[in-house]
């Protein structure tokens, strides 16, 4: 909030909002199987998600642009970017997919934000010396 001074005139306070205004959001995701000996190439992961997109969305939501910038096989956990405007339809999605070629999965959404620079640390996992 502001605060405009005018002689003479009575304090008007003006409320300021500003809308985020980052082009993208930055996901890191961990794709979890009941089965731990299941594993996705990064092509499968992202045909995997473009599948639940189109499943709850329709073709409208299986043209989302999103970018698979990260994927590690050995864990299952990929670096996602989406475009903000993007970011809700795609979070549910991964929500709602629970099979993987008739084996359970869950994708787990550990960090997100607009900036990438702030998915390389997390404080949960810092171990001060």
């Amino acid at each position: 909030m502001s605060r405009d001074d005018s002689e003479g005139q009575p304090s008007v306070y003006k409320r300021v909002v500003s809308k985020n205004a980052a082009p993208y959001h930055y996901l890191k995701v961990c794709l979890v199987f009941e089965d731990d000996s299941t594993r996705l190439s990064a092509v499968d992961l992202k045909q995997f998600i473009i599948t639940g997109l189109k499943n709850l969305f329709g073709e409208v939501g299986a043209a989302l642009n999103f970018d698979v910038l990260k994927y590690d096989e050995e864990t299952l956990t990929a670096l996602l970017r989406v475009y903000s405007r993007g970011l809700v339809r795609l979070w549910s999605s991964l929500t709602l997919l629970g099979s993987y070629q008739n084996q359970a999965c869950a994708f787990r959404v550990l960090q997100v934000s607009p900036f990438l620079l702030a998915l390389t640390g997390n404080s949960r996992d810092l171990q001060l010396d």
